[in-house]
């Protein structure tokens, strides 16, 4: 029996120096944690030397207090193994969270592995992929071990993830529920939008704390029930600067600014989450005079204060004030205020200015790439971004589904998509649904129809995006049967068809001459609590114009409101009035386009030529004429005639009169010099004798 119970000790202290050495070797700790470790087995050590020797020492006829002491000390070396085991993986998750206190004993070590950190922070590896070896250690642990600390560990692990009815099974086993069990399951609830469920087990509560009172608080504020909120507020017994900052915030948030600066005068005491919240409220209702009058009465900024200002002044377009905001910060800047600075530029269209703050930030992280690369984007500057999306790999940041994204835009062929294709594969991304539909698009958009379709396929995660883009795939390629077989499969599966989808499906039976499926498509709009847009009744009136409809066509027009009614349906209703020479209806509708006031009626002459056109088909001169001179006589700008040739893979474009290729000088020279005499020369008539 004595040898039984040597042995158990020995196990339980060869294996917390296994776990020592395991930890120190693949360095996943950091030094106070691998210190923390060592203290413990230096202890557990001492314990069992002290063991060893009272077997050798002491007289068979030990006392029976110290058989209990002894026992009791074996007792608690199992628990603490368990724990150290949870305080592997939450470590791998916490590598930078410090160790608080200095432990005297090794009991003390095991509650301290439970209760050092913020118990907000005590478990954050329940909320990442640690959580279900957590579990399996916790499910085995002996009745001893499952004391209120731990309990409450896991309780709060199952929170953070998400799984609050886990987390309530766990509550209703403890025999000790403390006020912060209480109090978590309470915000758990309250995350999960579960609010009345979290209010009957607030109400529930033998005793409460402040923290119980601000999060249920807390909880109605993120529902958006600012009444249940406040009437919690008054009822307080006491509150802290948070539970003020929570309600400030709150109607903030929600535009209720007048109740927000009540309370926020009201306060006893604020600190600077305070004056953020109030000025991050401003920020977010557009009020920006508002917000950099708070900002200038605050005694005590910190860093979160002055990127709050940056931020929010940057999202409201102001990218001057932003920069000034941004030169006055103190020299520890946040990557925050950076990466809001390089967006701000980038989304302003001030490239050289996003880089080249890029360049002169201290660290970059995902945030301050994906912004760069989103910028060049946005100006379809592919060499920029290659150059860009390479530093990157080369760098210690990843690219992610949305730098992936980026850079996929901009792909022109094919093999470029298949290229990103193949990197997303060995990245393991495709699983991402939004980066299959970007796949799917591009694959589209440049010819390849089967690679397409196969990208549709692979996706496990299908949304309404993924059907609507697949039907605009086949209905570019003219496969129109097989969009309308996507789209009643989409319809069958479930998902809401958009105004996009609608706009898909019509250009497919636009493209197949389908009348009478366009018809019962377009008036299945409104089935699905949608409004008919212009690009609906474009894609209507050109289905109906290309079929001859034109009067039925010229009705569909005619009912369209005002607003909605654009020199794009009328420029497809005046094309089919041409292609069925219709030439009464296309003089209606070239009189509503010389009347048009948009940018594209006053600076394209497309309609007048094919309205001439229509005229002289139908040998109407005198009224093509009075086209021509009307024309003359408006503000329209005659697009000259161009035409182009490629030399060594390089496109030259050439207008009508153009002065302004590079070579101009010498092109002139050669058409005057030589080929204009040949072509003279060659439509000279020939003399016959």
């Amino acid at each position: 029996m004595n040898i039984y119970k040597k042995s158990q000790n020995l196990l339980n202290l060869f294996t917390t120096v296994f776990i020592l050495i395991l930890l120190c070797c693949t360095n996943m700790l950091n030094s106070e944690y691998r210190s923390e470790v060592q203290r413990y087995c230096r202890k557990s050590s001492r314990c069992h030397s002290h063991f060893l020797y009272s077997r050798q020492t002491a007289e068979p006829s030990m006392s029976r207090a110290f058989l209990r002491r002894r026992r009791r000390r074996r007792l608690l070396l199992r628990p603490s193994l368990h724990t150290v085991f949870l305080r592997l993986h939450g470590a791998l998750a916490n590598r930078t969270a410090p160790a608080r206190r200095d432990l005297h004993s090794a009991d003390d070590q095991a509650r301290a592995v439970l209760d050092e950190r913020p118990h907000r922070d005590a478990v954050a590896y329940a909320a990442t992929a640690h959580l279900p070896p957590a579990e399996a250690l916790f499910r085995p642990a002996p009745a001893s071990a499952r004391g209120p600390h731990l309990d409450a560990m896991m309780l709060d692990g199952y929170v953070k993830a998400g799984h609050v009815d886990r987390a309530r099974r766990l509550f209703d086993g403890m025999a000790v529920k403390s006020v912060a069990a209480w109090t978590c399951l309470v915000s758990g609830y309250c995350r999960a939008g579960r609010v009345d469920e979290a209010r009957a087990l607030f109400d529930a509560m033998p005793a409460r704390s402040v923290v119980s009172w601000t999060a249920m608080a807390q909880g109605y504020a993120r529902s958006g029930m600012l009444r249940g909120a406040r009437e919690l507020f008054d009822q307080m017994p006491e509150r802290n600067v948070v539970t003020w900052t929570v309600m400030v915030k709150a109607y903030a948030d929600h535009g209720h600014f007048q109740e927000a600066v009540e309370l926020f005068d009201r306060m006893p005491q604020r600190n600077p989450y305070s004056w953020s919240a109030m000025i991050s409220g401003f920020l977010r209702a557009g009020k920006v005079d508002e917000a950099v009058r708070l900002f200038e009465r605050m005694p005590d900024r910190n860093v979160v204060s002055w990127t709050t200002m940056v931020t929010g002044l940057a999202q409201n377009g102001r990218v001057s004030m932003a920069r000034e905001f941004f030169d006055r910060m103190p020299r520890n800047k946040d990557i925050a205020a950076w990466n809001a600075m390089v967006t701000a530029y980038a989304s302003d269209g001030q490239m050289n200015e996003a880089q080249r703050l890029f360049d002169s930030m201290p660290a970059k992280n995902l945030v301050s790439w994906n912004a760069l690369i989103h910028g060049y984007a946005k100006d379809e500057r592919k060499d920029e971004i290659i150059g860009l999306f390479l530093l990157m790999l080369r760098s210690a940041v990843s690219p992610d589904i949305t730098t992936l994204i980026s850079v996929l835009v901009t792909a022109n062929s094919t093999i470029e998509v298949g290229q990103i294709h193949g990197f997303a594969t060995t990245r393991g991304l495709l699983s991402d649904t939004s980066l299959g539909n970007a796949l799917l698009t591009m694959y589209s958009r440049s010819g390849d129809l089967r690679s397409a379709w196969q990208a549709f396929k692979m996706l496990q995660e299908k949304d309404a995006i993924t059907w609507t883009s697949m039907m605009q795939a086949f209905a570019n390629h003219g496969c129109a049967s097989y969009a309308l077989q996507a789209f009643a499969q989409m319809l069958r599966h479930g998902y809401k068809p958009s105004s996009t989808t609608f706009t898909a499906v019509l250009s497919a039976c636009s493209h197949a001459g389908l009348v009478d499926k366009g018809r019962a498509i377009f008036a299945s709009v409104h089935r699905y609590g949608l409004e008919p847009t212009i690009e609906h009744h474009t894609c209507l009136v050109d289905i109906l114009g290309r079929a001859g409809h034109v009067r039925e066509a010229m009705k569909i027009v005619a009912a369209m409101p005002l607003d909605t009614r654009d020199d794009a349906v009328l420029r497809t209703l005046l094309g089919a009035c041409m292609m069925h020479n219709e030439v009464d209806a296309a003089r209606e509708v070239g009189e509503a386009l010389a009347k048009s006031d948009g940018p594209s009626g006053s600076d394209s002459d497309g309609y007048y030529k094919v309205l001439a056109n229509v005229f002289g088909s139908g040998g109407r001169w005198e009224e093509m004429a009075g086209v021509w001179k009307a024309m003359k006589g408006s503000k329209v700008r005659r697009t000259p005639g161009v035409s182009q040739i490629v030399v060594d893979a390089r496109t030259h474009m050439f207008f009508s009169r153009d002065q302004g290729h590079p070579q101009c000088a010498e092109i002139y020279e050669m058409l005057d010099d030589a080929l204009v005499p040949q072509m003279m020369k060659k439509d000279r008539p020939t003399e016959t004798v």
